[in-house]
């Protein structure tokens, strides 16, 4: 059976730096979604995503861009200007967990609003011709939340609903619920992607036996972590390849000249890579040493010495 493999977006992370380097050096994934564009009561789309979704800054990559928002003249905001942009597809974020996103009543905190879902949809397919796909959880307190939203989503030519098999109250934490996602199965017709804790090939391989229906697979965190994985799946493989350690290299360093470059100052970049880094150490034998070691690095200098020494200790990548 053939399957597509996708690359969740990320707030902070999967920005067009990250998937125009994943993508070159890597490879693997078929789609990618770029992370939510947020309005907060402003219909003005700020740079920083304006930068995110330039045709200029995505012509090699498959994108589709993504809203998060529980009004529908944002929504439609949107849309038109993705469409300007040339963009055929918007995805709304009804997935993220965090609570300064749930607490206005968007993302996962939005779930159990059937109401203003069926609103929202409604005015956006009466007036705009752009496909719409679903990112979702399972629900904000319970994993049946999704079940209700089901028949309001039937109602409207959507495209998919890409679940992330947690509720939002867990964040990332605690497993996926991977029997409510099969419920998720057998309630609706839509076409469903599985969403959730693919971060090895044979985390792959269980989710394509536990789900054989499925041949959309979205992968979050665990292509930060290893931007190996996607190739590796498709390879079906577990080695990883002889030069590893020089494709990382050049890896970190495109991400590094790239955020040195648009950041200001040595903090933010600090910042950025340190963030990064909480989750590249896991490629490592001893992921907690290396990344208290980076931690440690408090200025550029440090931080590029650190970064030095840990390459170096070749047999540390995991294999």
């Amino acid at each position: 059976m053939s399957y597509t493999l996708l690359s969740s977006p990320l707030q902070g992370f999967t920005d067009y730096r990250f998937r125009n380097a994943q993508n070159k050096i890597f490879g693997g994934i078929d789609t990618f979604y770029a992370p939510y564009i947020r309005l907060n009561g402003k219909l003005d789309i700020k740079s920083s995503y304006q930068r995110d979704l330039a045709l200029e800054n995505n012509n090699t990559l498959e994108v589709i861009p993504q809203v998060i928002t529980n009004d529908a003249e944002e929504f439609l905001f949107v849309a038109k200007y993705v469409q300007e942009l040339g963009y055929k597809e918007l995805n709304w974020n009804l997935g993220c967990p965090y609570p300064m996103v749930t607490k206005c009543g968007m993302g996962s905190g939005l779930i159990s609003n059937t109401e203003r879902i069926n609103a929202v949809l409604d005015k956006v397919h009466s007036e705009t011709d752009i496909i719409v796909s679903m990112k979702m959880r399972l629900g904000y307190d319970t994993t049946e939340e999704i079940l209700d939203v089901f028949p309001i989503l039937e109602r409207y030519p959507i495209k998919n609903v890409a679940i992330h098999a947690r509720i939002g109250k867990q964040l990332y934490k605690g497993g996926v619920h991977l029997d409510a996602f099969q419920e998720c199965i057998n309630s609706t017709k839509l076409k469903l992607y599985y969403n959730g804790d693919i971060t090895s090939v044979a985390s792959f391989k269980a989710m394509q036996e536990r789900f054989p229906s499925i041949d959309h697979w979205m992968i979050g965190r665990g292509l930060i972590a290893d931007p190996f994985l996607p190739t590796m799946i498709k390879n079906d493989t577990t080695l990883y390849p002889d030069n590893k350690i020089e494709l990382f290299s050049t890896f970190h360093d495109t991400l590094y000249e790239g955020y040195s470059q648009s950041l200001s100052g040595a903090t933010h970049i600090l910042l950025k890579m340190h963030h990064l880094w909480e989750y590249f150490s896991v490629l490592f034998a001893n992921p907690h040493k290396v990344h208290k070691k980076i931690k440690k690095a408090k200025s550029i200098k440090n931080y590029e010495q650190a970064v030095k020494e840990i390459l170096k200790e070749e047999s540390q990548i995991r294999i």
